[in-house]
Order: structure tokens, then sequence, then C-alpha cells
């Protein structure tokens, strides 16, 4: 086990230029860090406590040098929506189940570490992930729009807070509003200066002006103290049912940091042409959520938001988030005491505009585009996660995910190859009807075979053969894109085997790899073809159907 893996090595130069990103990197995400604890439900310091241990913990046992490990709105989300039922957010046991929640996520991070699990993290698509932020980011957008408003919202579902906003119109507070939309307007228009700290001025200055005026005294909610000093090191104390009740929110938890920290950490270094060890970086993971639990904050994650923003103050490896942990140690020690003049609102439009930015409309815009079955998906998933909730939503998106990609495997595409008038070999639809030539028909089959694309399979190849308008002698299955068959599809190839020989049509595999050619031994398919039935090639398999010697080359030439 390597330590400090995204820290080395590390020049006299480097440090200082690390060290300029650090306080860049603070200057633009100790806001965004204050305001992830609207979405979590927890208080305000915890936001802070994200980036002290856990940042420390994952640069000692990762290895991305870019992925920034904190507070993260999709992790935050998932926690508010699911122990809002159970506790007062923000009491004492609130704060107790986010801590189990995440010492049961540092556990079963270090389990799939250990088994290395890693891969667990391609079972989540792109497409989905998508719509699962898209999802997250109008869900968390709507919650925010109460304390916008000035307006009290009871309900702790998206629907029904949208609801009680838009009964609520008639009573929205002026002076809140016309805070909420500077600020807002302030944070989104400065994205186009990224290197700006355009929220941190932002804060400072409705912190400063509240002090000043006395926004408390004119009926403008502040978010009042806000303790000081470093996390007290502490075990959550839960009875061991209220512990087990939590496993299905840690396991939501586990999915998102799997899937997105490993989408994050590859994007960076492919760019930078790294390498990942992403069983190190599993490792690092754990270490980070269970120095949470420990440090009294909630579950944290690789964020993809806060890891461009370190990218673009400048921070090549894990030194800056080092310096940054120590910055925000500064923060706690010296500076919270004005945070208690900040008003609800600022905080509340600092989230919006985060809940925003994970509304990725370009890459919906591209799916769209390029895979319309896909965007309905993407869409199927953001309105699970809206209407039914984010926990329901992850596992939502997981089964549609699995879903896909079976889809994919039980109805692969299929072709028989033909040849044009030059000899170019080329795929057409295995229309029934069709023949590659006279009693010839030559089948591509585009997937495994397996229980449940078996019946495809027979049932195109008897079609092929039963509508074919020459008599068909020899079936060439092209078997490139079949890598494996399990015993019930080896059970129904042999039952077609036996059909087509009673009809005289003799069936013969090419371009079959070492282990595909070994599971048909072993389901004895091979038994039933025949000797010098499955070939290497389809060249070899074309000789052995039009009877030419394998030595030389087809009369027609092949793929």
């Amino acid at each position: 086990m390597r330590l400090f893996g995204g820290v080395a090595p590390t020049t006299r130069n480097e440090i200082v230029r690390e060290g300029v990103a650090a306080l860049s990197l603070a200057s633009m995400n100790v806001p965004q860090l204050l305001g992830y604890t609207r979405i979590a439900g927890t208080p305000l310091v915890t936001g802070l406590y994200t980036a002290v241990f856990p940042v420390l913990a994952f640069a000692i046992f990762g290895s991305s040098r870019h992925l920034v490990v904190a507070a993260d709105s999709a992790t935050a989300a998932v926690l508010s929506g699911s122990l809002s039922h159970m506790a007062q957010p923000e009491s004492a046991k609130y704060m107790a189940l986010v801590g189990m929640v995440a010492l049961w996520t540092a556990a079963m991070l270090l389990v799939a570490r250990i088994f290395r699990l890693g891969f667990l993290a391609d079972f989540l698509s792109r497409t989905v992930l998508i719509g699962f932020l898209t999802g997250v980011g109008v869900q968390v957008a709507i919650a925010m729009l109460g304390g916008m408003t000035g307006v009290a919202i009871q309900s702790t579902r998206t629907l029904g807070q949208l609801w009680e906003i838009l009964r609520s119109l008639p009573r929205v507070d002026i002076p809140t509003l016309l805070i909420s939309a500077f600020v807002t307007a302030s944070i989104l228009l400065g994205r186009s200066r990224p290197r700006v700290p355009v929220a941190l001025f932002v804060v400072a200055g409705m912190i400063a002006a509240s002090a000043a005026f006395g926004f408390a005294s004119r009926g403008i909610a502040v978010i009042g103290a806000v303790p000081g000093g470093l996390p007290a090191l502490t075990l959550p104390h839960l009875s061991w049912r209220e512990s087990l009740a939590l496993l299905p929110v840690a396991a939501s938890c586990f999915v998102i940091i799997i899937s997105q920290s490993a989408a994050t950490s590859r994007a960076f270094a492919t760019r930078d042409r790294e390498r990942v060890d992403e069983d190190a970086d599993i490792l690092g993971l754990a270490a980070a959520n269970a120095a949470a639990a420990l440090s009294g904050t909630f579950v944290v994650n690789g964020s993809p938001t806060q890891t461009a923003m370190a990218s673009r103050a400048g921070a090549r490896s894990q030194l800056a988030q080092i310096a940054f942990a120590g910055v925000v140690v500064a923060v706690l020690l010296t500076l919270t005491g004005a945070l208690q003049y900040l008003p609800h609102s600022v905080l509340s439009s600092v989230v919006f505009t985060i809940a925003v930015g994970m509304i990725d409309l370009k890459a919906l815009r591209s799916i769209r585009r390029e895979s319309p079955g896909e965007f309905r998906l993407a869409l199927f998933t953001a309105g699970a996660v809206i209407g039914i909730g984010v926990e329901q939503g992850i596992l939502f998106a997981i089964g549609m995910s699995l879903l896909r990609h079976v889809r994919h495997s039980y109805r692969p595409h299929t072709a028989i190859v033909v040849w044009d008038e030059q000899g170019r070999a080329n795929p057409a639809p295995a229309t029934p009807g069709s023949e590659s030539e006279p009693g010839l028909i030559v089948y591509r089959f585009g997937a495994d075979l397996f229980y449940a694309n078996e019946a495809r399979f027979v049932d195109e190849v008897r079609a092929l053969v039963e509508r074919a308008r020459e008599p068909v002698r020899w079936v060439v299955v092209d078997a490139s894109a079949i890598t494996n068959i399990d015993y019930s599809a080896a059970g129904a190839v042999r039952d077609l085997i036996a059909d087509l020989a009673q009809r005289g049509v003799g069936l013969v595999f090419g371009r079959a790899a070492p282990g595909f050619r070994s599971d048909l031994a072993r389901h004895r398919v091979v038994d039933a073809l025949g000797e010098g039935r499955v070939f290497g090639s389809l060249h070899e398999a074309l000789s052995r159907a039009r009877g030419e010697p394998a030595s030389q080359p087809p009369a027609r030439l092949t793929v």
C-alpha cells in the first residue's frame, strides 16, 4: 500500500504553486461548502468539517492527484431525502444518523477495496448518471425556493414543496426575494469568469451588509451563532436496530461515490495522461468517510465540480487539497463569528446556483441528438428522483442501467453477410427470404449466447432457412461477437443442429474465439456438429461450406 500517492513527487516550485492554488480554491469553495449543509440538513459548520479530516485522509490513502473529496450535492441530497423522516434536521439525533451513514459507507467502500469491486462503477451508465444528477438538481433547486422567498415549507416531497411555493406566492417576503435575486444573478453571471471568486465576494458583502444594517431586526432571517474551532472526534451513538435501518441509505451513497468518483478521477487523469489506481482511490474514499463519521460531519464524495474548480485554480496534486484543508482550519478558528450575520436567503441562493449547475443541458442535448432512446432513459431517471425521492431514484438508475445492458444483449444486432458485384462483403438485415448466396447463409449474431437471447438466435436462423428463395445447404455463423455460451443456450443450439440436419442443412461456426470454442466443446455442441465445423476464421468456415480446400482463398472475398 502506497501512502501519499496523489502528492509525490513534488518539487519546491510545485509546493508554491499548490499553495497559491489552495488559496484560490478556498475563496471559491468555502461558500459552496456552507451551502451543501442546507442540502444535507446539517449545521452550517459541518460543511467546513468535510474539508478538514476527510480531505487529509484521502490525500494520505488515495492515488488520484486531482480528485477533491469533500461535501457533495448528490450524496447530501440522499441524506436529507432519507433521514429527514427519521429525525429533525440539524438535531443531535439527526447528526448521529448522518455519522452512522458515513461509517457504514466507509465500511462498504473498504469491502469494495478488499474484494477489488471498483468495476461496480461501470454499472451506472453515464446517461443514467446525467439523468440522476439532473433530477437531484431540480429537487434541490425547488427545496431552496422557500428560503429564497421567505416562505416556510412543510412538505419533504419535491412536488409538495413546489405546490406550497405556488400557493404561498402572495405571502413572499419582498426584501428576502430581492436579496436572493441579486445573489443568484451575481453568481450565475460570474461563472463567465471562473477564476474570480464571485460567490465569496457576494457572501462576504452580504454578511457585512447584514451586520451593518441589522438585517435580523428588519425581518430578514439570518443563520445565527456558528460554533468555531476544530471538530471533536467521536463515534455516532445509535442502537443496533437504528444502525441497520441506515444500510439502504449508505448503499445509495456508496453507489454514487463509486460511480461519480471513478468517472471524475478517470476524466482528469486521462486529460493529463496519468494512471489512476481505482482500488487505492476506493481505500482513500473509505478513509475519508470514516474521518467524516468520526469528526461529526456527513458523507463525502469525489466532487466533479470542486475537482474542476481546483484544476482551474492551478492545482495539480493532493498537496493543494492539504493546503486547502489548512485554510479551512484557519477559517474555523478565526472567522466563524462573522457567519452569524449571514442571511438564510443568501445561503439558499448559493445552493440554488449549485443545483442549477447540476443540470447539464449540454450533455442532455448531446444524448438526445445521438441516442433518443438513452435520452428518454435519462429523463425517466430524473423524473424518478423528482417524483419518488433521491434514494429510490438511485435504485431506479441502477436498475435502468442494468436493464439497458440486458436489453442490448437480449436484442443484439444481427445480420447476414452478402457480397456485391466487386466481391466485397457487406452486412445486410437478417430478413427471412434473404441469402448470402444461393444455398448459403452467413449469419452474424452480435452478443454472447445465453438463456435470454437463445430463442432469438434459434428462431432467426430457422426463419432464414425456411423462407430462403433457394434451398439452403449451409448456415455459417459468424461468431466474432460471441465470447461464451451458457448451458441453456447450448441446449437450444444442439436442438437447432438436429433440426437443421433433418432438413439437410449443415451448421458451421467461423471466427470462434478460443474461449468460445472451449464452451462449445464443454457443452457438447462440438459433438452435435461433428468434426471440422468450428473454425477460428470465417475464411476456413466458408471454405468448408463451399467444399473448397481450406488452404486456398474462397471463391469470393470474405470479411
